[in-house]
C-alpha cells in the first residue's frame, strides 16, 4: 500500500500539470493572435471593398 502512495508523490504528476499549464498558455497566445490578426484583416478587406466600389479605375490606393 505504501508503494502506491510513493508512486503518487512522484514527479510525473507535477510534470503533467506543468505541461498542461504550458499548453493552456500557448492556446491563449494563439487565440489572441488569431483574434488580433483577424480583426486587422477584416478591416483591410473592408477598405479594399469600399475602394473597389467607390473609386474610378485610375485612382490611387488609399489602404
Amino acid at each position: 500500500m505504501s508503494n502506491s502512495f510513493a508512486r503518487l508523490r512522484g514527479q510525473d504528476g507535477a510534470t503533467a500539470v506543468e505541461y498542461g499549464i504550458m499548453v493552456a498558455l500557448i492556446a491563449v497566445v494563439i487565440i489572441s493572435a488569431v483574434y488580433a490578426l483577424g480583426s486587422q484583416l477584416n478591416d483591410d478587406y473592408e477598405c479594399v471593398e469600399q475602394y473597389v466600389r467607390e473609386t474610378p479605375q485610375n485612382a490611387p490606393t488609399p489602404c
